[in-house]
């Protein structure tokens, strides 16, 4: 199925294939919709799933050809022309083997799962060794080729939360369509497929097999999974950020400056400055984690 197109070529998805193999009862997905065009794939999916709880269960799926409003983490925009993106956006509502709702403390691990599960399927189907840099950016050659947002949506009546996890993989960009000079795409990295069916398909099951596997295990991320691996094995093995050392810009213009040793048991990021003190930063309480090299 290894198939590249150049830039100038950029099909449509087949939503009928994409919709035989992902959903039952070939496939763990309960539902896919595509739209040519919206604004943000998120906020589209947030919204359905307070409007209809039933119609819009666990693992159901929005594409889209084309997002004119993305956003990223702390509001960042993000957009790429029709057709050059995977963009799509998962609803969980996460249950554990038992059939009760995971703890929603678990919650700040899904984009880091996700991460992992597009990193994961990058390196099989399209040959690139992809990294996780903390929290939510996929990294190829060092350069950010994904990114991943994940949206809390609660509900008024107490129900359990859900999740909607938005991702943006850069495909068959140019190096004159990357939004910033550090981005990359899947096309530039010559990965072994550009087809935009094949990058998506892989990621959304890898990610269904994880998400799964972690939930089974009421997402404790240091709980052993049924291949014997567990998430927090799996990120120190694929996140580039442990080990660095970081320079992590806080809102009120402070700065943390160390080696990131670890994640806690709530996927925040763990730094030792060089007086000894460690630090625990969560990805909401910081506006840029970057890599430092001294001075």
């Amino acid at each position: 199925m290894s198939q590249s197109f150049p830039d100038v070529d950029r099909p449509a998805l087949d939503f009928d294939g994409l919709s035989d193999a992902l959903c039952a009862p070939l496939g763990p997905y309960r539902k896919l919709e595509l739209v040519e065009s919206t604004g943000s794939t998120n906020t589209d999916l947030a919204a359905w799933a307070v409007a209809d709880k039933v119609g819009w269960s666990d693992l159901s799926i929005l594409a889209a050809e084309e997002q004119t409003a993305g956003r990223g983490r702390l509001e960042r925009q993000w957009t790429a022309p029709a057709r050059s993106s995977v963009i799509v956006s998962i609803l969980l509502r996460p249950f554990n083997r038992a059939g009760n709702p995971v703890p929603t403390q678990s919650y700040a691990w899904f984009s880091l799962l996700a991460a992992a599960a597009l990193a994961e399927a990058l390196g099989e189907y399209a040959q690139l060794k992809a990294e996780v840099k903390w929290p939510n950016d996929v990294l190829v050659s060092g350069r950010k080729i994904a990114g991943i947002l994940a949206q809390v949506v609660n509900y008024p009546d107490g129900s359990p939360p859900a999740v909607v996890l938005g991702t943006g993989l850069n495909v068959t960009l140019s190096r004159d369509e990357l939004p910033v000079p550090t981005a990359t795409s899947v096309a530039i990295e010559k990965g072994r497929t550009t087809d935009r069916n094949i990058l998506l398909m892989s990621y959304v099951r890898v990610f269904a097999k994880r998400y799964r596997q972690f939930c089974d295990v009421n997402g404790d991320p240091a709980a052993g999974w049924n291949d014997g691996s567990s998430l927090l094995s799996r990120m120190r093995d694929v996140m580039v950020t442990l080990g660095q050392q970081v320079r992590a810009e806080l809102p009120d213009g402070k700065q943390i400056i160390g080696e990131a040793f670890g994640l806690d048991a709530y996927g925040a990021v763990k730094i030792r400055d060089a007086e000894g003190t460690e630090h625990v930063v969560a990805a909401g309480d910081v506006v840029h984690l970057r890599p430092h090299e001294g001075s």
